[in-house]
């Protein structure tokens, strides 16, 4: 295979995602020929460690042979069907294991995350419509947060680069101050700030409520944000407010959703329950495209009718796939047969151990949540992104900052050794952008 005749092909014929294109006309795209473990190798043989997960998907690692396999007898049996009006036993397996994980149920499937958002939106506008409650049309979200790139979900996302452009397109929805740590004052905890922040979300939803629909939020790390993290006494709080005035709770465990956070689901840490949940990314371990959304009976019901308009028409055509389901199923088997939630502890501790050295650079908000580790870099260099991400590549490393952000969100199969070569790789890139 012809590295340049391949690189100058995709230019000719794909469109890359999150990409202004014409930036490759001075940074290569690499052409991946395969991975192994948490490495990917390109076609001309140079490795690179894969430490954001090809965008936080990848749980156990690439040509994981549990994975595969299941994908593999799964093929062999039935490799796709509608899902209205039929069903079949991995679709229902995969579900019945979700709602035991959640205690929710009655799993809606699709096939990425932005769906997912947009099925829990519409649900909830339509749960209050079926519910003679039509004027709760409306959604709020944490100011920084990003729930997808659809028109739904942008529409509850506050990043400008992303939602700026398309403005005109979206429904208008307020975003309440986000609790992320790192904007608390002199003095104030993260706790306090968390629980002021709180207080601000009680008086808008009180003066409100009339019109809210649903308040989605990302849970514990808002990962867009530069993995903007907080105390998980805000989720609580969240909870509570919404019990009493009566609109719906949407968690985004998207991209923080299957031990990230180092529980199964980041809700666990404060010990709630949405009214819907949104998962997708690691749900497969990385393999194929699929996305659910959980909710409660309650919601359930209320489009449990005779009436076809009741009922929740949405759809896609991939919906439930089999073999992505048995993908996800293989994964959380994993996650029980492996006792990973544990195993990632000690890997936590050891990772944020040795991080320490990156003290002595100039970088602010050393943090962690579970399997995610961040921190953020002090400079004016404008550029600093760009060179980044480059000089990464030439060390042999998959690195993704966000703006001055650097974050770590390895597989979970990462050993001591691959820890090491990734965090002193990382400082050396660091010493000579200095």
């Amino acid at each position: 295979m012809n590295n340049q005749n391949l690189l100058n092909r995709s230019l000719q014929s794909v469109w890359h995602p999150c990409t202004q294109m014409k930036q490759h006309e001075s940074l290569p795209l690499i052409p991946i020929k395969s991975g192994e473990g948490i490495w990917l190798t390109d076609i001309e043989g140079n490795r690179y460690l894969d430490a954001v997960s090809s965008w936080w998907v990848n749980l156990f690692g690439h040509n994981n042979p549990r994975i595969k396999n299941a994908i593999k007898a799964q093929l062999d049996t039935l490799e796709h069907v509608i899902l209205a009006g039929f069903t079949h036993e991995p679709v229902v397996e995969l579900s019945e294991k979700l709602a035991k994980l959640t205690g929710l149920g009655h799993a809606f499937f699709a096939s990425d995350g932005a769906s997912a958002t947009e099925i829990a939106l519409k649900m909830s506008f339509h749960y209050w419509r079926n519910t003679g409650l039509s004027k709760k049309t409306k959604f709020i979200s944490l100011q920084n947060s990003y729930h997808g790139e659809t028109l739904g979900a942008l529409s509850v996302t506050d990043v400008a680069i992303f939602k700026d452009t398309y403005a005109p397109l979206l429904q208008q929805s307020a975003q309440m101050p986000s609790p992320d740590f790192r904007l608390t004052e002199v003095g104030e905890t993260s706790e306090q700030y968390a629980l002021r922040c709180a207080d601000a979300l009680a008086l808008y939803v009180a003066e409100h409520q009339a019109e809210l629909a649903a308040f989605i939020i990302e849970p514990l790390v808002q990962c867009a944000a530069g993995m903007g993290m907080y105390h998980p006494v805000y989720l609580k709080r969240a909870r509570e407010i919404c019990t009493q005035y009566h609109i719906h709770l949407i968690a985004d465990e998207i991209a923080v959703g299957f031990g990230r956070t180092g529980s199964m689901f980041a809700c666990e840490q404060a010990d709630i329950k949405p009214d819907f949940i949104c998962l997708s990314k690691g749900i497969t371990g990385g393999y194929l495209p699929l996305s659910a959304v959980l909710t409660t009976d309650e919601v359930y019901a209320a489009f449990y009718d005779d009436s076809t308009a009741r009922g929740f028409l949405h759809s896609h055509s991939y919906t439930g796939n089999p073999l992505a389901c048995s993908a996800a199923l293989a994964t959380l088997g994993i996650f029980e047969a492996d006792h990973v939630i544990e195993s990632n502890k000690q890997k936590s501790d050891y990772m944020m151990g040795k991080m320490l050295a990156l003290i002595q650079l100039p970088i602010k908000h050393l943090r962690h949540k579970g399997m995610i580790f961040a921190f953020d870099v002090i400079t004016q260099n404008k550029q600093f992104q760009q060179q980044f991400y480059a000089a990464t590549l030439a060390q042999g490393l998959l690195l993704r900052p966000i703006g001055n952000t650097i974050y770590f969100m390895p597989p979970y199969i990462i050993n001591e050794a691959e820890i090491d070569y990734l965090v002193d790789a990382t400082v050396k890139i660091l010493q000579g952008l200095a």
